[in-house]
Protein backbone atom coordinates (compact mmCIF):
# COMPACT_ATOMS: atom_id res chain seq x y z
CA UNK A 1 0.00 0.00 0.00
CA UNK A 2 1.13 3.21 -0.27
CA UNK A 3 2.80 5.14 2.45
CA UNK A 4 1.32 8.58 3.59
CA UNK A 5 3.75 11.23 3.78
CA UNK A 6 4.49 11.68 7.73
CA UNK A 7 3.08 14.22 9.36
CA UNK A 8 5.19 17.00 11.75
CA UNK A 9 3.35 15.71 14.62
CA UNK A 10 5.57 13.97 16.47
CA UNK A 11 3.02 12.12 18.52
CA UNK A 12 0.81 10.90 15.07
CA UNK A 13 3.71 9.75 13.19
CA UNK A 14 4.62 7.75 16.16
CA UNK A 15 0.90 6.28 16.01
CA UNK A 16 1.34 5.56 12.29
CA UNK A 17 4.43 4.06 12.65
CA UNK A 18 3.10 1.82 15.41
CA UNK A 19 0.57 0.84 13.66
CA UNK A 20 2.13 -0.17 11.15
CA UNK A 21 4.80 -2.22 13.53
CA UNK A 22 2.07 -4.04 15.17
CA UNK A 23 0.27 -5.19 11.35
CA UNK A 24 3.96 -6.59 10.73
CA UNK A 25 4.28 -4.52 8.32
CA UNK A 26 7.95 -2.80 8.84
CA UNK A 27 9.13 -2.11 5.66
CA UNK A 28 6.22 0.56 5.80
CA UNK A 29 6.85 1.50 9.31
CA UNK A 30 10.34 2.77 8.53
CA UNK A 31 9.20 4.29 5.71
CA UNK A 32 7.25 6.42 7.54
CA UNK A 33 10.38 6.50 10.52
CA UNK A 34 12.54 8.14 7.98
CA UNK A 35 10.33 11.00 6.90
CA UNK A 36 9.55 11.99 10.16
CA UNK A 37 11.05 15.53 10.77
CA UNK A 38 11.21 15.11 14.68
CA UNK A 39 11.31 11.75 16.63
CA UNK A 40 11.21 11.53 20.23
CA UNK A 41 11.39 8.02 22.43
CA UNK A 42 8.93 6.48 22.31
CA UNK A 43 9.53 6.65 17.98
CA UNK A 44 12.68 5.26 18.59
CA UNK A 45 11.24 2.63 20.72
CA UNK A 46 8.26 1.66 18.68
CA UNK A 47 10.94 1.21 15.63
CA UNK A 48 12.74 -0.99 17.89
CA UNK A 49 10.27 -3.34 18.38
CA UNK A 50 8.91 -3.25 15.31
CA UNK A 51 12.14 -5.40 13.87
CA UNK A 52 12.12 -7.11 17.27
CA UNK A 53 9.10 -8.10 16.44
CA UNK A 54 9.95 -9.89 13.35
CA UNK A 55 13.13 -10.85 14.51
CA UNK A 56 15.86 -8.76 12.46
CA UNK A 57 18.12 -8.24 15.49
CA UNK A 58 20.69 -6.48 13.34
CA UNK A 59 18.48 -3.75 11.98
CA UNK A 60 17.50 -3.23 15.40
CA UNK A 61 20.60 -2.29 16.59
CA UNK A 62 21.50 -0.17 13.78
CA UNK A 63 18.59 2.17 14.74
CA UNK A 64 19.65 1.80 18.60
CA UNK A 65 23.00 3.06 17.43
CA UNK A 66 21.82 5.71 15.02
CA UNK A 67 19.76 6.81 18.17
CA UNK A 68 22.85 7.06 20.32
CA UNK A 69 24.64 8.93 16.94
CA UNK A 70 21.86 11.88 16.63
CA UNK A 71 20.05 12.07 20.02
CA UNK A 72 21.47 10.12 23.26
CA UNK A 73 19.47 11.97 25.60
CA UNK A 74 16.68 9.88 24.41
CA UNK A 75 17.66 6.79 25.56
CA UNK A 76 15.43 5.30 28.17
CA UNK A 77 14.64 1.74 29.79
CA UNK A 78 12.13 1.02 26.91
CA UNK A 79 14.32 1.61 24.25
CA UNK A 80 17.18 -0.66 26.32
CA UNK A 81 14.32 -2.93 26.94
CA UNK A 82 13.11 -3.15 23.11
CA UNK A 83 16.90 -3.27 21.73
CA UNK A 84 17.46 -6.02 24.40
CA UNK A 85 14.55 -7.92 23.06
CA UNK A 86 15.20 -7.76 19.18
CA UNK A 87 18.66 -9.23 20.20
CA UNK A 88 17.56 -12.13 22.43
CA UNK A 89 18.62 -14.24 19.60
CA UNK A 90 21.49 -17.19 19.70
CA UNK A 91 23.27 -14.85 17.11
CA UNK A 92 22.86 -11.55 18.54
CA UNK A 93 24.76 -11.88 22.11
CA UNK A 94 27.68 -9.79 20.90
CA UNK A 95 25.67 -7.10 20.65
CA UNK A 96 23.55 -8.06 23.59
CA UNK A 97 26.63 -8.03 25.23
CA UNK A 98 27.81 -4.30 24.42
CA UNK A 99 23.75 -3.51 25.39
CA UNK A 100 24.52 -4.56 28.69
CA UNK A 101 27.76 -2.49 29.15
CA UNK A 102 25.73 0.62 28.12
CA UNK A 103 22.95 -0.09 30.51
CA UNK A 104 25.51 -0.12 33.59
CA UNK A 105 27.08 2.87 31.98
CA UNK A 106 23.97 4.58 32.06
CA UNK A 107 22.46 3.09 35.22
CA UNK A 108 20.02 1.66 33.24
CA UNK A 109 19.85 -1.77 35.25
CA UNK A 110 17.70 -0.15 38.05
CA UNK A 111 14.82 -0.32 36.23
CA UNK A 112 13.34 -4.51 36.22
CA UNK A 113 12.59 -4.22 33.10
CA UNK A 114 15.79 -3.96 31.13
CA UNK A 115 17.12 -6.54 34.09
CA UNK A 116 14.40 -9.14 32.91
CA UNK A 117 15.31 -8.27 29.69
CA UNK A 118 19.04 -9.32 30.12
CA UNK A 119 18.54 -12.14 31.59
CA UNK A 120 16.27 -13.39 29.04
CA UNK A 121 18.79 -12.15 26.02
CA UNK A 122 21.30 -14.41 27.83
CA UNK A 123 18.74 -17.49 28.34
CA UNK A 124 17.78 -17.34 24.65
CA UNK A 125 21.78 -17.55 23.84
CA UNK A 126 22.25 -20.18 26.36
CA UNK A 127 24.74 -18.22 28.46
CA UNK A 128 23.02 -19.64 31.65
CA UNK A 129 25.77 -18.35 34.05
CA UNK A 130 25.52 -14.81 32.76
CA UNK A 131 22.41 -14.68 32.67
CA UNK A 132 22.17 -16.26 36.58
CA UNK A 133 24.78 -13.10 37.23
CA UNK A 134 22.23 -10.83 36.47
CA UNK A 135 19.72 -12.12 38.38
CA UNK A 136 21.65 -12.70 41.56
CA UNK A 137 23.18 -9.00 41.23
CA UNK A 138 19.00 -7.90 40.57
CA UNK A 139 17.68 -5.16 43.79
CA UNK A 140 14.47 -5.56 42.67
CA UNK A 141 12.56 -9.17 41.06
CA UNK A 142 9.37 -9.53 40.18
CA UNK A 143 7.55 -12.64 38.75
CA UNK A 144 8.62 -12.08 35.08
CA UNK A 145 12.19 -11.69 36.22
CA UNK A 146 11.78 -15.63 38.16
CA UNK A 147 10.32 -16.57 34.81
CA UNK A 148 13.17 -15.76 32.75
CA UNK A 149 15.47 -18.01 34.76
CA UNK A 150 13.26 -20.95 34.87
CA UNK A 151 12.49 -20.82 31.19
CA UNK A 152 15.88 -20.19 30.21
CA UNK A 153 16.65 -23.11 32.63
CA UNK A 154 14.48 -25.03 30.72
CA UNK A 155 15.13 -24.58 27.45
CA UNK A 156 18.74 -25.13 27.62
CA UNK A 157 18.44 -28.66 29.08
CA UNK A 158 18.77 -28.16 32.53
CA UNK A 159 15.69 -29.69 34.04
CA UNK A 160 17.11 -29.98 37.52
CA UNK A 161 17.86 -25.71 38.03
CA UNK A 162 14.43 -25.06 36.58
CA UNK A 163 12.90 -27.17 39.31
CA UNK A 164 14.99 -25.61 41.82
CA UNK A 165 14.37 -22.43 40.54
CA UNK A 166 10.45 -22.66 40.86
CA UNK A 167 11.12 -23.94 44.57
CA UNK A 168 13.43 -20.97 45.26
CA UNK A 169 10.77 -18.73 44.07
CA UNK A 170 7.50 -20.00 45.89
CA UNK A 171 9.63 -19.94 48.90
CA UNK A 172 10.52 -16.04 48.48
CA UNK A 173 6.64 -15.19 48.44
CA UNK A 174 6.22 -14.95 44.67
CA UNK A 175 3.07 -16.36 42.90
CA UNK A 176 3.89 -17.92 39.66
CA UNK A 177 2.62 -16.60 35.69
CA UNK A 178 1.11 -18.61 33.71
CA UNK A 179 4.58 -18.26 31.61
CA UNK A 180 6.30 -19.50 35.07
CA UNK A 181 4.41 -22.55 35.04
CA UNK A 182 4.67 -23.21 31.48
CA UNK A 183 8.56 -23.48 31.46
CA UNK A 184 8.06 -25.65 34.58
CA UNK A 185 5.95 -28.29 32.36
CA UNK A 186 8.62 -28.10 29.63
CA UNK A 187 11.27 -28.89 32.09
CA UNK A 188 9.46 -31.98 33.27
CA UNK A 189 8.68 -33.04 29.91
CA UNK A 190 12.53 -32.89 28.90
CA UNK A 191 13.46 -35.26 31.96
CA UNK A 192 9.67 -37.10 32.23
CA UNK A 193 9.31 -35.99 35.52
CA UNK A 194 5.81 -36.94 35.86
CA UNK A 195 5.37 -36.77 39.50
CA UNK A 196 6.75 -32.98 39.41
CA UNK A 197 4.51 -32.23 36.40
CA UNK A 198 1.28 -33.32 38.17
CA UNK A 199 1.74 -30.91 40.88
CA UNK A 200 2.49 -28.29 38.77
CA UNK A 201 -0.99 -29.10 37.15
CA UNK A 202 -2.74 -29.15 40.76
CA UNK A 203 -0.95 -25.61 41.39
CA UNK A 204 -2.07 -24.42 37.59
CA UNK A 205 -6.22 -25.51 38.16
CA UNK A 206 -5.54 -23.92 41.81
CA UNK A 207 -4.44 -20.47 40.31
CA UNK A 208 -6.76 -20.73 37.77
CA UNK A 209 -4.20 -21.05 34.58
CA UNK A 210 -5.72 -24.00 32.89
CA UNK A 211 -7.77 -22.27 30.50
CA UNK A 212 -5.38 -20.32 28.68
CA UNK A 213 -4.34 -22.50 25.71
CA UNK A 214 -0.88 -22.02 25.83
CA UNK A 215 -0.62 -23.54 29.14
CA UNK A 216 -2.78 -26.19 27.80
CA UNK A 217 -1.03 -27.01 25.16
CA UNK A 218 2.27 -27.33 27.89
CA UNK A 219 0.10 -29.50 29.72
CA UNK A 220 -0.82 -32.12 26.95
CA UNK A 221 2.97 -31.99 25.64
CA UNK A 222 4.18 -33.18 29.40
CA UNK A 223 1.95 -35.96 30.05
CA UNK A 224 2.23 -37.31 26.21
CA UNK A 225 6.15 -36.85 26.62
CA UNK A 226 5.88 -38.34 30.36
CA UNK A 227 3.97 -41.81 28.76
CA UNK A 228 0.71 -40.73 30.03
CA UNK A 229 -0.71 -40.90 26.19
CA UNK A 230 -4.81 -41.35 28.12
CA UNK A 231 -4.09 -38.10 29.91
CA UNK A 232 -2.55 -36.30 27.17
CA UNK A 233 -5.75 -37.23 25.08
CA UNK A 234 -8.07 -36.22 27.70
CA UNK A 235 -6.75 -32.80 27.72
CA UNK A 236 -6.07 -32.75 23.89
CA UNK A 237 -10.49 -33.45 23.48
CA UNK A 238 -11.36 -31.00 25.58
CA UNK A 239 -10.30 -27.89 23.02
CA UNK A 240 -13.06 -27.30 20.70
CA UNK A 241 -10.67 -25.42 18.32
CA UNK A 242 -7.29 -27.22 18.66
CA UNK A 243 -4.13 -25.34 17.28
CA UNK A 244 -1.05 -26.54 15.40
CA UNK A 245 0.72 -26.81 18.32
CA UNK A 246 -1.87 -29.54 20.02
CA UNK A 247 -2.19 -31.13 17.54
CA UNK A 248 2.38 -31.43 17.15
CA UNK A 249 2.51 -32.40 21.12
CA UNK A 250 0.04 -35.18 20.73
CA UNK A 251 1.87 -36.95 17.47
CA UNK A 252 5.12 -36.32 18.65
CA UNK A 253 3.46 -38.18 22.15
CA UNK A 254 2.34 -41.03 20.21
CA UNK A 255 5.79 -41.62 18.25
CA UNK A 256 7.74 -40.92 21.37
CA UNK A 257 5.87 -43.52 23.21
CA UNK A 258 5.82 -46.15 20.24
CA UNK A 259 2.51 -45.91 19.26
CA UNK A 260 3.32 -45.15 15.79
CA UNK A 261 -0.29 -46.32 14.14
CA UNK A 262 -1.98 -43.88 16.46
CA UNK A 263 0.80 -40.75 15.36
CA UNK A 264 -0.34 -41.83 11.77
CA UNK A 265 -3.93 -42.11 11.80
CA UNK A 266 -3.86 -38.65 14.27
CA UNK A 267 -1.70 -36.86 11.51
CA UNK A 268 -4.26 -38.38 9.07
CA UNK A 269 -7.05 -36.91 10.62
CA UNK A 270 -5.34 -33.70 10.76
CA UNK A 271 -4.11 -33.75 7.11
CA UNK A 272 -8.17 -34.01 6.65
CA UNK A 273 -9.29 -30.97 8.94
CA UNK A 274 -7.11 -29.14 6.52
CA UNK A 275 -4.57 -28.17 9.71
CA UNK A 276 -0.82 -27.18 7.77
CA UNK A 277 1.92 -29.26 9.45
CA UNK A 278 4.65 -28.21 11.13
CA UNK A 279 8.54 -28.87 10.57
CA UNK A 280 8.52 -30.53 14.05
CA UNK A 281 4.90 -32.05 13.19
CA UNK A 282 6.63 -33.47 9.69
CA UNK A 283 9.52 -34.95 11.60
CA UNK A 284 7.72 -36.81 13.98
CA UNK A 285 5.27 -38.11 11.39
CA UNK A 286 8.29 -39.44 9.22
CA UNK A 287 10.17 -41.30 12.73
CA UNK A 288 6.75 -42.94 12.62
CA UNK A 289 6.98 -44.17 8.89
CA UNK A 290 10.37 -44.78 9.68
CA UNK A 291 9.30 -47.12 13.31
CA UNK A 292 7.00 -48.99 10.90
CA UNK A 293 8.84 -49.31 7.70
CA UNK A 294 6.44 -47.78 6.14
CA UNK A 295 7.26 -46.22 2.74
CA UNK A 296 4.44 -45.28 1.18
CA UNK A 297 2.97 -43.41 3.48
CA UNK A 298 6.65 -41.76 3.60
CA UNK A 299 6.34 -40.92 0.32
CA UNK A 300 3.18 -39.49 0.78
CA UNK A 301 4.75 -36.84 3.44
CA UNK A 302 7.79 -36.39 0.74
CA UNK A 303 5.22 -35.19 -1.84
CA UNK A 304 3.48 -33.01 1.49
CA UNK A 305 7.14 -31.72 2.43
CA UNK A 306 7.42 -30.10 -1.51
CA UNK A 307 3.99 -28.87 -1.82
CA UNK A 308 4.04 -27.26 1.63
CA UNK A 309 7.76 -25.90 0.76
CA UNK A 310 9.46 -26.95 4.12
CA UNK A 311 12.69 -27.93 2.40
CA UNK A 312 15.04 -29.87 3.24
CA UNK A 313 16.85 -28.29 6.48
CA UNK A 314 18.39 -30.27 8.98
CA UNK A 315 15.38 -31.65 10.99
CA UNK A 316 13.10 -32.69 7.98
CA UNK A 317 15.94 -33.32 5.34
CA UNK A 318 17.44 -35.83 8.46
CA UNK A 319 14.48 -37.53 9.22
CA UNK A 320 13.11 -37.76 5.55
CA UNK A 321 16.83 -39.58 4.69
CA UNK A 322 15.81 -41.79 7.99
CA UNK A 323 12.96 -43.01 6.76
CA UNK A 324 13.77 -44.10 3.20
CA UNK A 325 17.15 -45.88 4.63
CA UNK A 326 14.71 -47.56 7.49
CA UNK A 327 12.68 -49.00 4.73
CA UNK A 328 15.43 -50.40 2.42
CA UNK A 329 15.51 -47.16 0.19
CA UNK A 330 18.47 -46.22 -0.05
CA UNK A 331 18.77 -44.77 -2.96
CA UNK A 332 16.12 -42.06 -2.10
CA UNK A 333 17.50 -41.63 1.10
CA UNK A 334 20.67 -40.68 -0.55
CA UNK A 335 19.26 -38.65 -2.68
CA UNK A 336 17.52 -36.23 -0.17
CA UNK A 337 20.91 -36.22 2.06
CA UNK A 338 23.19 -35.13 -1.38
CA UNK A 339 20.19 -32.10 -2.08
CA UNK A 340 20.63 -30.68 1.80
CA UNK A 341 21.60 -27.77 1.67
CA UNK A 342 23.27 -27.64 5.12
CA UNK A 343 24.55 -31.34 6.45
CA UNK A 344 25.13 -31.41 10.42
CA UNK A 345 26.28 -34.05 12.02
CA UNK A 346 22.39 -35.24 12.42
CA UNK A 347 22.08 -35.42 9.00
CA UNK A 348 25.77 -37.02 8.39
CA UNK A 349 24.75 -40.07 11.67
CA UNK A 350 21.22 -40.74 9.41
CA UNK A 351 22.92 -41.54 6.35
CA UNK A 352 25.71 -43.78 7.75
CA UNK A 353 23.34 -45.26 10.22
CA UNK A 354 20.88 -46.38 7.05
CA UNK A 355 24.09 -47.94 5.25
CA UNK A 356 25.02 -50.00 7.90
CA UNK A 357 22.00 -51.08 9.20
CA UNK A 358 20.78 -52.31 5.52
CA UNK A 359 24.41 -54.56 5.43
CA UNK A 360 26.39 -51.81 3.12
CA UNK A 361 28.91 -51.38 5.92
CA UNK A 362 31.95 -50.35 3.15
CA UNK A 363 29.34 -47.02 2.02
CA UNK A 364 28.68 -46.23 5.23
CA UNK A 365 32.96 -46.20 6.41
CA UNK A 366 33.30 -44.04 3.24
CA UNK A 367 30.55 -41.91 3.97
CA UNK A 368 32.40 -41.28 7.35
CA UNK A 369 35.79 -40.52 5.68
CA UNK A 370 33.44 -38.21 3.67
CA UNK A 371 32.15 -36.44 6.96
CA UNK A 372 35.67 -35.90 7.95
CA UNK A 373 37.22 -34.50 5.13
CA UNK A 374 34.00 -32.29 4.88
CA UNK A 375 34.81 -30.66 8.16
CA UNK A 376 31.78 -32.34 9.90
CA UNK A 377 33.07 -33.04 13.90
CA UNK A 378 31.63 -36.81 14.39
CA UNK A 379 29.57 -37.17 17.83
CA UNK A 380 28.92 -39.93 19.61
CA UNK A 381 25.89 -41.59 17.68
CA UNK A 382 28.49 -41.07 14.86
CA UNK A 383 30.77 -43.86 16.37
CA UNK A 384 28.16 -45.88 17.30
CA UNK A 385 27.20 -46.42 13.68
CA UNK A 386 30.46 -46.98 12.26
CA UNK A 387 31.34 -49.82 15.09
CA UNK A 388 28.03 -51.03 14.10
CA UNK A 389 28.85 -51.41 10.34
CA UNK A 390 32.95 -52.63 10.94
CA UNK A 391 30.91 -55.29 13.19
CA UNK A 392 28.77 -56.55 10.49
CA UNK A 393 31.56 -56.99 8.03
CA UNK A 394 33.89 -58.20 10.62
CA UNK A 395 36.21 -55.90 10.66
CA UNK A 396 37.67 -56.19 13.78
CA UNK A 397 41.19 -53.91 13.62
CA UNK A 398 39.59 -51.52 12.17
CA UNK A 399 37.04 -51.70 14.46
CA UNK A 400 39.60 -51.32 17.33
CA UNK A 401 41.23 -48.24 15.04
CA UNK A 402 37.75 -45.98 15.61
CA UNK A 403 37.17 -46.70 19.09
CA UNK A 404 40.27 -45.82 20.16
CA UNK A 405 40.41 -42.68 17.51
CA UNK A 406 37.13 -41.44 20.17
CA UNK A 407 39.56 -40.36 22.98
CA UNK A 408 42.26 -39.97 21.21
CA UNK A 409 41.36 -37.54 18.33
CA UNK A 410 38.19 -36.41 19.21
CA UNK A 411 38.16 -36.01 22.91
CA UNK A 412 35.00 -38.31 23.17
CA UNK A 413 34.67 -40.71 26.13
CA UNK A 414 33.17 -44.34 24.95
CA UNK A 415 29.54 -44.62 26.68
CA UNK A 416 27.90 -48.04 27.26
CA UNK A 417 26.77 -47.79 23.56
CA UNK A 418 30.45 -48.00 22.83
CA UNK A 419 31.43 -50.96 25.10
CA UNK A 420 28.45 -52.75 23.87
CA UNK A 421 29.62 -52.19 20.10
CA UNK A 422 32.93 -53.60 20.76
CA UNK A 423 31.96 -56.67 22.18
CA UNK A 424 29.51 -57.38 19.33
CA UNK A 425 32.30 -57.12 16.92
CA UNK A 426 34.58 -59.59 18.66
CA UNK A 427 31.84 -61.97 19.04
CA UNK A 428 30.95 -62.09 15.59
CA UNK A 429 34.58 -62.50 14.52
CA UNK A 430 34.30 -65.74 17.29
CA UNK A 431 36.64 -63.85 19.37
CA UNK A 432 34.22 -65.04 22.58
CA UNK A 433 36.98 -64.96 25.00
CA UNK A 434 38.59 -61.56 23.95
CA UNK A 435 34.94 -60.85 24.38
CA UNK A 436 34.91 -61.85 27.88
CA UNK A 437 38.06 -60.17 28.70
CA UNK A 438 36.98 -57.30 27.53
CA UNK A 439 33.61 -57.05 29.19
CA UNK A 440 35.58 -57.26 33.03
CA UNK A 441 38.10 -54.67 31.95
CA UNK A 442 35.35 -52.47 31.64
CA UNK A 443 35.42 -49.78 34.82
CA UNK A 444 31.98 -48.32 34.10
CA UNK A 445 28.43 -49.85 35.38
CA UNK A 446 27.63 -52.09 32.48
CA UNK A 447 24.59 -53.53 33.94
CA UNK A 448 23.32 -56.69 31.80
CA UNK A 449 24.02 -55.18 28.62
CA UNK A 450 26.74 -56.59 27.81
CA UNK A 451 27.06 -59.88 29.11
CA UNK A 452 23.87 -60.42 27.16
CA UNK A 453 25.31 -59.87 23.81
CA UNK A 454 28.00 -62.20 24.91
CA UNK A 455 25.29 -64.82 25.12
CA UNK A 456 23.77 -64.56 22.60
CA UNK A 457 26.85 -64.95 20.53
CA UNK A 458 28.05 -68.08 22.21
CA UNK A 459 24.16 -69.59 21.54
CA UNK A 460 24.96 -68.80 17.71
CA UNK A 461 28.68 -70.00 17.73
CA UNK A 462 27.78 -73.17 19.83
CA UNK A 463 30.56 -72.12 22.20
CA UNK A 464 28.71 -73.56 25.75
CA UNK A 465 31.69 -72.71 27.93
CA UNK A 466 31.74 -69.01 27.94
CA UNK A 467 28.02 -68.98 27.07
CA UNK A 468 27.55 -70.41 30.35
CA UNK A 469 29.51 -68.47 31.91
CA UNK A 470 28.12 -65.41 30.40
CA UNK A 471 24.76 -66.55 31.27
CA UNK A 472 25.68 -67.60 35.13
CA UNK A 473 26.90 -63.71 35.37
CA UNK A 474 23.23 -62.71 34.27
CA UNK A 475 21.48 -64.56 36.51
CA UNK A 476 23.97 -63.32 39.62
CA UNK A 477 22.48 -59.61 38.27
CA UNK A 478 19.32 -60.48 38.37
CA UNK A 479 18.57 -59.88 35.29
CA UNK A 480 15.34 -59.32 34.12
CA UNK A 481 14.92 -60.59 30.50
CA UNK A 482 13.15 -63.43 29.78
CA UNK A 483 15.25 -63.98 26.60
CA UNK A 484 18.32 -64.81 28.91
CA UNK A 485 17.17 -67.15 30.69
CA UNK A 486 15.92 -68.92 27.48
CA UNK A 487 19.35 -68.75 26.22
CA UNK A 488 21.19 -70.03 29.48
CA UNK A 489 18.64 -72.80 29.96
CA UNK A 490 19.08 -73.75 25.93
CA UNK A 491 22.91 -73.97 26.05
CA UNK A 492 22.57 -75.94 29.27
CA UNK A 493 19.90 -78.49 27.22
CA UNK A 494 22.26 -78.58 24.78
CA UNK A 495 24.89 -79.95 26.85
CA UNK A 496 22.40 -82.30 28.35
CA UNK A 497 22.53 -80.53 31.58
CA UNK A 498 18.95 -81.31 32.97
CA UNK A 499 19.46 -80.00 36.62
CA UNK A 500 21.09 -76.42 35.45
CA UNK A 501 18.00 -75.99 32.70
CA UNK A 502 15.53 -77.13 35.52
CA UNK A 503 17.83 -74.65 37.92
CA UNK A 504 16.91 -71.59 35.62
CA UNK A 505 13.72 -72.16 34.43
CA UNK A 506 13.25 -72.22 38.49
CA UNK A 507 14.61 -69.21 38.97
CA UNK A 508 12.56 -67.82 36.06
CA UNK A 509 9.68 -68.55 37.72
CA UNK A 510 10.43 -67.18 40.87
CA UNK A 511 11.64 -63.95 39.80
CA UNK A 512 8.30 -63.53 38.04
CA UNK A 513 9.80 -63.02 34.76
CA UNK A 514 7.66 -63.34 31.46
CA UNK A 515 8.63 -63.23 27.56
CA UNK A 516 6.90 -60.55 26.15
CA UNK A 517 4.71 -61.47 23.10
CA UNK A 518 6.51 -61.17 20.09
CA UNK A 519 5.31 -58.31 17.60
CA UNK A 520 5.36 -57.52 13.48
CA UNK A 521 3.94 -55.91 10.86
CA UNK A 522 3.80 -55.72 7.31
CA UNK A 523 2.60 -53.07 4.67
CA UNK A 524 0.27 -54.06 2.11
CA UNK A 525 -1.65 -51.96 -0.14
CA UNK A 526 -0.33 -48.84 1.88
CA UNK A 527 -2.06 -49.99 5.14
CA UNK A 528 0.00 -51.37 8.05
CA UNK A 529 -1.10 -54.73 9.80
CA UNK A 530 0.22 -55.29 13.21
CA UNK A 531 0.30 -58.79 14.41
CA UNK A 532 1.20 -60.00 18.21
CA UNK A 533 1.60 -63.50 19.14
CA UNK A 534 -1.07 -65.12 20.67
CA UNK A 535 -3.79 -62.83 19.58
CA UNK A 536 -6.45 -63.48 16.98
CA UNK A 537 -7.89 -59.98 16.43
CA UNK A 538 -7.12 -59.10 12.45
CA UNK A 539 -9.86 -59.26 10.76
CA UNK A 540 -8.37 -61.63 8.58
CA UNK A 541 -7.27 -63.79 11.12
CA UNK A 542 -9.28 -67.20 10.24
CA UNK A 543 -7.83 -67.35 6.65
CA UNK A 544 -4.60 -66.47 7.91
CA UNK A 545 -4.46 -69.16 9.80
CA UNK A 546 -5.83 -71.46 6.99
CA UNK A 547 -3.31 -70.35 5.11
CA UNK A 548 -0.15 -70.94 7.15
CA UNK A 549 -1.99 -74.21 7.48
CA UNK A 550 -1.63 -75.11 3.81
CA UNK A 551 2.12 -73.63 3.60
CA UNK A 552 3.10 -75.87 6.42
CA UNK A 553 1.73 -79.00 5.15
CA UNK A 554 3.68 -78.60 1.97
CA UNK A 555 6.87 -77.42 3.42
CA UNK A 556 6.64 -81.10 5.19
CA UNK A 557 5.85 -82.62 1.74
CA UNK A 558 8.57 -81.19 -0.17
CA UNK A 559 10.52 -82.72 3.02
CA UNK A 560 11.43 -78.87 4.84
CA UNK A 561 12.80 -79.75 8.35
CA UNK A 562 13.93 -77.57 10.85
CA UNK A 563 17.96 -76.83 10.82
CA UNK A 564 19.03 -77.89 13.94
CA UNK A 565 22.48 -78.49 15.62
CA UNK A 566 20.99 -80.50 18.35
CA UNK A 567 17.18 -82.25 18.94
CA UNK A 568 14.59 -79.77 19.74
CA UNK A 569 12.58 -82.46 20.27
CA UNK A 570 13.78 -84.03 23.01
CA UNK A 571 14.68 -80.87 24.57
CA UNK A 572 10.51 -80.25 24.79
CA UNK A 573 10.04 -83.51 25.84
CA UNK A 574 12.17 -82.77 29.01
CA UNK A 575 10.51 -79.38 29.90
CA UNK A 576 6.95 -81.17 30.02
CA UNK A 577 3.33 -80.19 28.82
CA UNK A 578 3.36 -77.09 31.63
CA UNK A 579 5.92 -74.88 29.93
CA UNK A 580 3.86 -74.23 26.37
CA UNK A 581 5.49 -70.46 26.45
CA UNK A 582 9.15 -72.32 26.63
CA UNK A 583 8.53 -74.26 24.00
CA UNK A 584 7.38 -71.45 21.54
CA UNK A 585 10.54 -69.90 22.19
CA UNK A 586 12.21 -72.74 21.48
CA UNK A 587 10.33 -74.00 17.98
CA UNK A 588 10.79 -70.40 17.11
CA UNK A 589 14.51 -70.11 17.72
CA UNK A 590 15.04 -73.61 16.17
CA UNK A 591 13.22 -72.74 13.14
CA UNK A 592 14.60 -69.02 12.53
Amino acid sequence: CKVPSATSNVFVSTALLSMYCKLDLVPDARRVFDEMPLRNEFSWAAMVAGYASTKCSEEAFEIFQLMLAECPSQKNEFVATAVLSAVSVPSGLPMGVQLHGLAVKDGLVVFVSVENSLVTMYAKAGCMDAALHVFASSKERNSITWSAMITGYAQNGNAESAFRMFLQMLAAGFSPTEFTLVGVLNACSDVGALMEGKQTHGLMVKLGFEVQVYVKSALVDMYAKCGCITDAKEGFDQFHELDIVLWTAMVAGHVQNGEYEEALRLYARMDKEGIIPTNLTITSVLKACAGLAALEPGKQLHTQILKFGFGLGSSVGSALSTMYSKCGNLDDGTVVFRRMPHKDVIAWNSIISGFSQNGRGNEALDLFEEMKLEGTAPDHITFINVLCACSHMGLVDRGWIYFRSMTKDYGLTPRLDHYACMVDILSRAGMLNEAKDFIESISIDHGTCLWRILLGACRSIRDFDVGAYAGEQLMELGTGDSSAYILLSNIYAAQRKWTDVERVRHLMRSRGVSKDPGCSWVELNSKIHVFVVGEQQHPEAENINTELRRLAKHMKDEGYRPTSKFSWEEELDTLGESHEEDQFELISAVSS
